[in-house]
């Protein structure tokens, strides 16, 4: 286990560069820290989606678990040459999201993130997880990362796109269909 903080602020960023796990620095906007930071804010938003009432008890187990894994994908990426999130993670969130997809309806239209705060939040997180994802291609472009990382990232996306779906019929509110024929074409 790491050091844990004692002390907040240590003045060793005042100059633009930030540690990484292994002791090294790198520039605050380097592609590594993009990737993790990205992952961290992910985790955020996956918490808000938590912190929302009337999450059903499948959807509040299976998003706690992620934002375990998605401190150890953090941990991954902040970590040159470490390996944390594995194949079976990736399995997991496929098993969780057959599960959570079965009983829904077929897709017709596209969904708009919406349908009560509990589904808007999990749309921001869906949103934020394309971007970690393009964040971890970009790193991976420059700097040797395995291919887990990148797989979760994907399979998550899909994962909280059918919670958003969930979500909105849990809520009573129900999905926002993208009206395509609303308006004239010319």
């Amino acid at each position: 286990m790491g050091n844990r903080l004692s002390k907040i602020y240590t003045r060793t960023g005042d100059d633009g560069s930030t540690g990484l796990g292994d002791g090294s620095r790198v520039p605050k906007d380097s592609a590594r820290v993009a990737a993790y930071g990205t992952v961290d804010e992910l985790n955020s938003t996956v918490g808000m989606v938590l912190a929302c009432d009337g999450v059903p008890p499948e959807v509040r187990e299976a998003l706690t678990q992620v934002q375990h894994e998605l401190f150890d994908l953090g941990g991954e990426l902040c970590i040159p040459g470490m390996a944390m999130v594995q194949d079976q993670d990736v399995a997991r969130l496929e098993t969780v999201l057959d599960a959570l997809n079965e009983p829904l309806p077929p897709l017709k239209e596209f969904i708009l993130p919406g349908g009560g705060m509990a589904a808007a939040c999990g749309h921001l997180a869906r949103t934020v997880c394309r971007r970690a994802e393009r964040e971890v291609i970009a790193l991976a472009r420059v700097e040797a990362i395995r291919p887990q990382p990148q797989r979760y990232l994907n399979r998550l996306s899909d994962l909280l796109f059918v919670i958003c779906r969930v979500l909105a019929r849990a809520g009573g509110h129900g999905e926002v269909l993208w009206q395509h024929e609303r308006r004239p074409r010319g």
